[in-house]
């Protein structure tokens, strides 16, 4: 009898097991073929010319150089904003605030926000930078939206990661004379690093392929030179391939391709970026 349920647990186990390796494989197998083939139609487009020119012959030739650097623009526009205060509110969250009805609508209330239609955020942004505060079509009014739009995304994982270091590194710290905030600059943000750049990356990530915030806010169709302030308005990879892909005919598909493979590429340079950063961190982790 033991025998018998014994085997009939083994047997529950190795269907489990290949239940979770096809759903695995289902799910991997499409994102690898659309990288391959982005890749296979971009390649033969991506050359010094397309990487640092500007475009021309209505779009349908050149380089795509404002995009990319408007991308970077953008993207550090974010984080200028988006970091400093989803970490500090992480921190006031995790750290400070009790636990009472009023934490909890605000925790509520940021997960709610991450679920807002970007398009949302981009309206929002039109209302408040573009038009009330006068900043124009520009990047900063860009950066301030997309910022808002990332921040409920690293404030929740940062809060996480913070709530995740065990309660005796503070306790001891405490116990030998250092202030809350010297165990928190020293102790606990050093251990939650890791997830906290977690949350940032992928609050970046997302505002580096947007197109609806930056659609209301400051993306321009062509521009014949690269911004000079945060006040001008700039082009930017997603909105680029947006406007090649649907405005511009008789546009070649390697270009259109090349693009998108350009923004992929930026997109998971981040991501190795944060990934060494992380592994490097977690493995000076004392727990």
């Amino acid at each position: 009898m033991m025998k018998l349920l014994a085997r009939n647990r083994h047997t529950v186990q190795r269907i489990g097991y290949s239940l979770i390796t096809l759903m695995a494989v289902v799910t991997v197998l499409p994102i690898v073929g659309t990288v391959l083939y982005i890749l296979y139609q971009g390649a033969p487009a991506v050359s010094w010319e397309f990487l640092a020119g500007f475009p021309h012959d209505g779009m349908r030739a050149g380089g795509i150089l404002p995009a990319i650097i408007g991308t970077l623009y953008l993207t550090i526009g974010t984080a200028v904003f988006s970091v400093p205060l989803g970490i500090a509110a992480a921190i006031y969250l995790s750290e400070y605030a009790k636990d009472n009805w009023l934490t909890r609508l605000i925790r509520l209330a940021i997960i709610n926000l991450a679920g807002i239609p970007s398009v949302v955020y981009g309206l929002f942004g039109l209302g408040l930078f573009v038009l009330f505060l006068q900043f124009g079509t520009s990047i900063l009014a860009a950066s301030l939206t997309l910022s808002i739009m990332t921040l409920p995304v690293i404030i929740s994982t940062a809060e996480e990661a913070l709530r995740s270091v065990p309660q005796a590194f503070r306790t001891v710290s405490i116990s030998l004379g250092a202030t809350r905030w010297q165990t928190i600059r020293r102790i606990v943000l050093k251990e939650a690093l890791p997830g906290i750049l977690t949350g940032v990356i992928l609050g970046l990530e997302r505002a580096a392929g947007e197109t609806a915030p930056i659609l209301f806010t400051g993306a321009a169709f062509f521009l014949p030179r690269l911004p000079q302030s945060p006040f001008d308005a700039t082009m930017a990879l997603p909105y680029h391939l947006f406007v090649i892909s649907t405005q511009v005919p008789e546009m070649p598909i390697q270009i259109q391709y090349g693009t998108a493979l350009v923004l992929l590429v930026f997109v998971l340079t981040m991501n190795v970026i944060a990934t060494i950063i992380r592994s490097r961190a977690r493995a000076k982790r004392q727990w």
